[in-house]
């Protein structure tokens, strides 16, 4: 987790006409660290079944698989782990249901709500969104907190920071420069063109070495 650079959350409503499965197999084979299976919109049996699917392929590749919100699927499909927020199941709650070797994320954009995630043993913090965001439903003093309110939770924290919201290989460099240590985006892999490259791109500007695409 440490070493986690890039991370896709997927979302099928900006993906076009290609299917989530496919974005996610074009964005393991650009480098993509861990993929979180969200999906807002789409019933707990759909996302069941592309759960089974997306654990197949990330399984096959060694990328681990996370579960946004939901605990109970991350269990059911055998996910590495699950992504929560600050009004779902408690952390602690959690991990007895997933067991101590799942990885447990939480979101927060502000410091007491960071340090509050670290105390109950989280093992990341989403962190955004940085820039705003029109992928997610973010209530206005959460959307667009900017890379000054980044380094501020990286600094207040011990644990990684995955920073989320706006962000594109043009603005990554910065991100990580802030003090992420691991960038997230829906859009732009999931509506880019060419998922693959876009991904290449992604990782390239964390690492500041030109992408070959």
């Amino acid at each position: 987790m440490n070493n986690w650079q890039t991370y896709l959350v997927t979302q099928a409503s900006v993906s076009g006409d290609r299917s989530t499965l496919e974005v996610v197999e074009g964005a393991i084979a650009g480098g993509i660290d861990v993929v979180q299976l969200r999906e807002k919109g789409v019933d707990a049996r759909s996302r069941y079944e592309l759960g089974v699917e997306l654990r197949e392929l990330t399984a096959a590749h060694d990328v681990p698989l996370l579960v946004n919100d939901r605990a109970d699927l991350a269990a059911a499909i055998d996910a590495d782990g699950v992504h929560l927020g600050q009004s779902d199941l408690p952390i602690e709650a959690a991990r007895e249901l997933l067991g101590e070797d799942a990885i447990v994320g939480c979101s927060a954009s502000r410091v007491s709500a960071a340090r509050a995630a670290v105390n109950a043993g989280v093992d990341y913090l989403g962190v955004g969104a940085v820039y705003e965001t029109t992928s997610k439903d973010v209530s206005g003093d959460r959307n667009g907190i900017g890379l000054d309110r980044v380094s501020v939770i990286a600094e207040a924290v011990d644990v990684p920071i995955v920073a989320i919201g706006g962000i594109t290989a043009q603005n990554a460099a910065a991100v990580r420069t802030a003090g992420a240590d691991c960038v997230a985006v829906v859009s732009e892999i999931a509506a880019a063109e060419d998922p693959e490259a876009a991904t290449r791109s992604l990782v390239a500007a964390g690492t500041g070495v030109s992408a070959d695409v």
